[in-house]
């Protein structure tokens, strides 16, 4: 019966209401009188029952000015109490005025209980639906646990108990002073109790509420978290959700760029300022996971204007808009310039750093996947290469003042052709170095960023959503992470140290055992993994073996001996380098292999050239192993013709 009146449509529902007012306020009336008298009172006076019928009038006419039955009961609020409190006394004192004026016999303090009976029976009987609504909601709702009691964790629990989803039931926070106390009917527990909370309320997901925290102490919170069983979430970072772009209670997935993720180090304003600032800043690959990251960053130091330039149609798309959005929200005056085309063509570059003026280039386009580039050579060596040269000739022509290149870690002792293209890039910038002065070139290596194309994360957290298996190519495979933010931040500021042919080192920190890294994800997502020893967990993790060209530990230094700079997370490399006419000579074969899809001699080159490259598989070329499967079976003769043929067509 009860819940037939709740689902009543809204009008109907402050129909009843007005009812209800009309019959509690007459009960009021009468039952003040009657424990005023101490007995059993039957109104016979007519001048009586007018009062009580002016005061009803007044009263249902008060509730409705002052908003009374607008409100939503099961979101009974402050107002809608201090609203019933104020029409109530308004009551009383027509009660108390009408019976004075009419000069009816009723008690001088008959008002005064009417009042607190008015207050108990409208108020109370409203407290009583919402405790009954709350009651029967609580049941339905999934029960959590909020870890942090501070501002974030409290304004957390009230969305929630106002929504449809979720229960809290306690807070669990590692300040002591917080620790007994009790927020909003909630009490707050120590994390040393976790285990025990868990198991007393049945609860199977924890919120994180730490606000602000930095990396170090979030990291800490979740090592902590990750071998109970329970899933981890947390809720949008507090500067999303007072800008607009995200409610306190949008909860998401814990990202495990939390776990890995280190405390950021103030960058220097001036190293940025010289570069960037009122400059016109170009990034190719505008549009890839650093590319993007780095326009983002780019934008917020007031370039004059950046040029977006990206392959890509729908990358650059997204990068522009969300830019425009991000320039009109912080009213930055920066001229943003989305120019399509490929870095291989070098008249096309030249042209648009003419055209536009480019002070500053930051060289991001590349193809570093490392299994596709071992299954495409020619265009791998073409773009990482050949694409890095072109760009830097259409600088030095464009009188470009600042090159900067993206390397990677695989470019250090590689066995792999994607690593094998980024460290022969570096070697023609270092040779391009030498052989000019006006346009400076340097080079920025890192390894591994959390949520980039590519990246184990993102693959494991779907594999994860799916019920898994994760796939891991080996059990003792490590790499070193860097969050994207992080990673361009110290581009940014690596770019700006460099004299000159430069090759800069990102402090990556500790190096990740992937395995470890897969488990981590499926515990703080609150399941197990199954295995030997838990045949019946949720996870399994599948080992798939190393793919061409992987190898299980990444390097950041050929040399043991860098240097320091001024930065203590940038480190500057002593690494060998060829004058420009070793490596002009160098890219003349390379050219004429890549141009007749000779992917034996491009690799022939690579490994003879002082590049520290030792492939650890076959060649695993796509269309050259299927071509050598067609060519053997054809004559000897023939195929003699079309290599000569090939070689003049690349004449």
């Amino acid at each position: 019966m009860f819940d037939f009146f709740l689902n009543l449509p809204r009008y109907q529902k402050r129909i009843f209401s007005v009812i209800a007012d009309s019959l509690c306020i007459p009960l009021a009336l009468w039952l003040s009188i009657c424990v005023r008298l101490e007995k059993f009172y039957i109104p016979e006076n007519n001048l009586v029952l007018f009062s009580f019928g002016i005061t009803i009038v007044v009263t249902i006419a008060v509730f409705i000015r002052l908003g009374l039955y607008r409100a939503v009961i099961r979101y009974l609020s402050n107002h809608a109490l201090i609203a019933v409190v104020s029409g109530v006394s308004v009551s009383a004192l027509v009660f108390s005025a009408s019976s004075f004026l009419l000069k009816a016999p009723v008690p001088r303090s008959a008002p005064f209980i009417y009042w607190g009976l008015a207050l108990l029976f409208v108020g109370g009987s409203r407290m009583l639906v919402r405790s009954y609504v709350h009651q029967t909601q609580r049941k339905l709702k999934e029960k959590v646990i909020i870890y942090g009691a501070g501002t974030s964790g409290i304004q957390l629990a009230n969305a929630l108990f106002q929504g449809q989803e979720f229960q809290p039931v306690a807070y669990v926070d590692d300040d002591k002073t917080r620790q007994g106390s009790i927020f909003q009917g909630l009490r707050v527990h120590s994390p040393a109790a976790l285990s025990k909370l868990i198991e007393k309320y049945g609860v199977n997901k924890l919120l994180l509420a730490i606000g602000s925290a930095p990396h170090s102490q979030r990291s800490l919170i979740l090592r902590y978290l990750e071998p109970l069983p329970i899933k981890v979430q947390t809720i949008p970072n507090m500067a999303d959700v007072v800008s607009g772009r995200a409610k306190i209670e949008e909860i998401k997935d814990i990202e495990i760029e939390d776990l890995l993720g280190r405390d950021p180090i103030a960058p220097s304003d001036q190293l940025l300022d010289d570069y960037i600032k009122n400059k016109v800043v170009m990034v190719t690959g505008a549009g890839g996971s650093i590319g993007s990251e780095l326009c983002r960053q780019i934008v917020q130091h007031k370039p004059k204007s950046l040029v977006l330039f990206e392959l890509s149609e729908f990358n650059l798309y997204a990068i522009h808009n969300e830019l425009l959005t991000l320039v009109n929200e912080l009213g930055l005056d920066v001229d943003l310039k989305p120019v399509m085309g490929s870095v291989q063509k070098e008249h096309r570059l030249e042209v648009i750093m003419k055209s536009f003026g480019v002070q500053t280039v930051y060289h991001a386009a590349a193809y570093k996947h490392v299994p596709l580039v071992e299954h495409n050579v020619v265009e791998g060596v073409r773009n990482n290469v050949f694409g890095t040269w072109y760009t830097a000739e259409a600088a030095i022509k464009a009188k470009v003042e600042t090159f900067v290149l993206i390397s990677t870690d695989k470019a250090v002792r590689p066995t792999n052709v994607m690593g094998a293209s980024k460290r022969m890039a570096e070697l023609v910038l270092q040779g391009l170095s030498q052989r000019q002065n006006n346009t400076r070139f340097c080079m920025v290596r890192f390894g591994n960023v959390l949520g980039s194309s590519g990246s184990v994360v993102p693959l494991f957290r779907t594999q994860i959503k799916k019920g898994g298996p994760i796939t891991v190519t080996h059990p003792d495979i490590i790499r070193y992470f860097m969050t994207i933010p992080e990673a361009a931040q110290l581009v940014l500021q690596a770019g700006n140290m460099g004299q000159g042919g430069d090759v800069f080192v990102l402090d990556m920190g500790e190096q990740v055992r992937i395995a470890d890294l897969a488990r981590k994800m499926v515990h703080l997502m609150g399941l197990e993994v199954k295995d030997e020893k838990n045949p019946e967990g949720n996870i399994e993790i599948a080992y798939t073996g190393l793919r061409p060209g992987e190898k299980l530990y990444e390097e950041l230094l050929i040399g043991d001996d860098p240097q320091g700079t001024d930065h203590p997370r940038i480190m500057k490399a002593r690494e060998l380098s060829l004058s420009w006419e070793e490596v002009e000579e160098i890219l003349g074969r390379l050219d004429r292999a890549c141009h007749i899809f000779d992917c034996d001699t491009v690799r022939e080159i690579l490994e003879s050239t002082p590049l520290g490259f030792t492939p650890n598989n076959e060649l695993e070329d796509l269309v050259w192993k299927q071509d050598k499967c067609e060519a053997a079976m054809l004559p000897d003769n023939v195929r003699k013709i079309e290599r000569v043929e090939l070689s003049k067509t690349a004449d």
